[in-house]
């Protein structure tokens, strides 16, 4: 799945400059040495950690959450080492504090991005159906394995409507109309969880956001938010794949409301979308 993984550094949205790097709504983000020192922390932390944004720069995290919960984390980070993949860990205790999180963190021009959302387990169902859909693909071929990877994607995310461009050819399978089609220039986060929820700064504010830019959820700039609201769009889920010649396409999927943000989901996409190019790379072998 690294392949998949690798490019999201590639199309996730860029900062507007002067606007500041922001982390979406009820999503928490810090920004970590190799080390794991705090360097930046968005400035709602406090709610994840007990401790404010201030408190936490210049000190190990892992002075602010239990030990065990940091220890494997750090496993699993060691896993990655050599990869641009990303690493996720679900319904975690990092605190004191009753409430779970699902973690996603990754490598970034140096840095390690850890993005924190509140848990919406169960899980396991997500990933238990990519093998199902991904199955349906064994008949497919030319126009109608496009069409139905849209379809089949649009079932896996339950999202509203699924734009699938490959190179040329580009495909949609929708829910009822949009107010115009899927603008797919955008540039933009791998999530969108609620276009209409306002951001949360990362402290300290500077203009070194070029890695805090690759985070899942750093918050789209104001323009793309006014484009995605004209095209009656209210959360996005984007998903690049990669075959063997290099960039393939992207699934665009897209919903009229909020969608509550599932590190799962997003990871289970990833999967079917590498599924996809591997039929897809087959076929046109075939010719």
């Amino acid at each position: 799945m690294d392949d998949i993984q690798e490019l999201h550094a590639e199309f996730t949205a860029e900062p507007r400059r002067g606007e500041g790097a922001r982390v979406q709504a009820g999503a928490y983000l810090l920004e970590l040495s190799l080390d794991w020192i705090v360097l930046r922390a968005s400035e709602n932390i406090h709610h994840l950690l007990g401790e404010s944004h201030v408190t936490l720069i210049d000190e190990p995290i892992g002075r602010f959450v239990h030990s065990q919960a940091l220890h494997d984390l750090r496993n699993n980070f060691s896993r990655l080492s050599g990869t641009t993949g990303i690493g996720r860990a679900y319904g975690v205790r990092l605190t004191n504090e009753p409430e779970l999180v699902d973690i996603a963190f990754h490598l970034s021009s140096g840095r390690i991005l850890f993005e924190a959302i509140p848990s919406v387990g169960p899980f396991g169902g997500k990933f238990g159906t990519v093998g199902g859909l991904a199955a349906g693909f064994a008949n497919n071929r030319g126009q109608a394995l496009l069409d139905g990877g849209a379809r089949r994607m649009r079932a896996l995310t339950g999202y509203d409507r699924v734009t699938l461009v490959c190179g040329e050819e580009r495909t949609e399978s929708s829910r009822g109309a949009f107010a115009a089609p899927t603008d797919m220039a955008l540039q933009l986060p791998a999530i969108i969880a609620d276009s209409e929820a306002q951001g949360v700064a990362l402290f300290p504010r500077g203009d070194e956001d070029e890695s805090l830019g690759d985070a899942l959820m750093c918050a789209p700039d104001s323009d793309t938010l006014a484009a995605l609201t004209a095209a009656g769009v209210r959360s996005t889920l984007r998903l690049p794949f990669k075959g063997e010649g290099g960039v393939v396409g992207e699934f665009r999927c897209e919903c009229r409301t909020a969608c509550e943000p599932s590190f799962e989901l997003h990871a289970a996409a990833e999967l079917f979308a590498q599924f996809f190019v591997l039929r897809l790379e087959m076929d046109r072998l075939k010719g």
